[in-house]
């Protein structure tokens, strides 16, 4: 049997971005797959646009990424206590494409932030988005990585035991529920 395809959402753009670095870190933890980091540089979503030049491939490519994954994993800063723009406009995009690639899709959430909550207010935010596209969420143990900052080393991993424990049980349970 081959390895999973896990794909990783980072709600932040930075290449250095600690979400960026905790999608990885989960795919470290969730052990042998196939990952890919999705590209969320996208066109802010327009109707106009849509109706003059259809889906942007780069909305497309998502859509097929978010298909073709055996399981997602999605990681948001808090901006302004909800998730960012780019990870909502990226969920917007994705729900006007013809098919709905999350439906039954076991789906991780996870949040990086500055403050003491860790994004624990962005995550509630992100589920909520969820749920009209019906993936199997995984709801818990719940990962929110405060004073984000300070929480990784040079390499991009985890730090505290406590988080990587926690993110450990998650990415467990994430790979139990697609049975490998």
């Amino acid at each position: 049997m081959s390895d999973p395809t896990l794909l990783g959402l980072s709600g932040a753009l930075r290449r250095l971005s600690t979400n960026r670095m905790l999608t990885r870190e989960a795919a470290r933890l969730f052990g042998p797959a196939v990952f890919v980091e999705a590209d969320l540089a996208l066109p802010l979503y327009d109707g106009d646009l849509e109706g003059e030049a259809g889906i942007p491939g780069a909305v497309q490519q998502l859509a097929d990424q978010i298909a073709a994954a055996d399981a997602v994993v999605i990681s948001t800063p808090e901006y302004n206590k909800g998730p960012s723009g780019v990870l909502k406009n990226a969920l917007d995009w994705v729900s006007r494409t013809a098919a709905n690639p999350w439906a039954d899709k076991p789906v991780a959430v996870m949040s990086s932030a500055g403050g003491r909550a860790g994004g624990e207010r962005a995550q509630m935010v992100l589920r909520s988005f969820l749920v009209p596209f019906q993936p199997r969420l995984i709801t818990g143990p719940e990962l929110h990585v405060a004073d984000c900052r300070n929480q990784f080393d040079d390499a991009g991993q985890l730090i505290s035991d406590r988080y990587a424990a926690t993110l450990e049980a998650l990415m467990r349970k994430l790979r139990a529920e697609i049975g490998a």
